[in-house]
């Protein structure tokens, strides 16, 4: 499986980072970086790394085979452009082309609160097939610190592309009183 993840404006960069790197050993892992979320990538990673500004990236094809693709965190303003077909750097090219190709894609917007149009542009993707999964915690998952809070959205959001994880506690039949 190849999976591709963007990451788009700085706020919350590190989430899409620690997503990365939660992903199996046999997945195929590529990034995309913005600008502004400009991240110094250890070589360890073993990540095939694009810059947002080569639209002429093998990730901009459909042809290449993407099989997922996560934006995390994704500002408004690439949210935006999605959603009116704007291509203008990797990552909406890259999205464009998993919309074309009816391939998953998932959106974790991390402004708050929605304004109307964001919620509009969210609801106009929603019904395309894109997956909307902002970063929100469940309580019923007993979190007790911030990194297990991320390893539960993580966890959502691999679930979500169906990538079979143990990164939070699921709801069971021993759960009920």
């Amino acid at each position: 499986m190849k999976v591709l993840i963007a990451i788009s404006g700085a706020s919350g960069a590190s989430l899409g980072l620690k997503a990365l790197r939660a992903l199996p050993a046999d997945v195929e892992k590529h990034l995309i970086v913005s600008d502004h979320a400009q991240i110094v990538l250890e070589k360890e990673e073993r990540v095939i790394r694009h810059h947002d500004e080569a639209i002429w990236a093998s990730v901009a094809s459909g042809s290449f085979g993407i099989d997922a693709m996560l934006i995390i965190p994704c500002s408004m303003n690439t949210l935006a452009k999605i959603s009116v077909g704007i291509a203008d750097n990797l990552t909406t090219r890259a999205a464009s082309v998993m919309i074309k190709e009816q391939k998953k894609l998932l959106l974790a917007p991390r402004e708050m609160p929605f304004s109307p149009i964001a919620l509009e542009n969210m609801l106009k993707l929603s019904k395309l097939g894109i997956i909307i999964a902002p970063p929100v915690l469940a309580y019923y998952s007993e979190q007790d610190s911030l990194d297990q809070m991320e390893d539960f959205m993580i966890g959502k959001w691999f679930d979500l592309i169906g990538i079979e994880n143990n990164l939070y506690k699921r709801w069971s039949d021993h759960d009920e009183s």
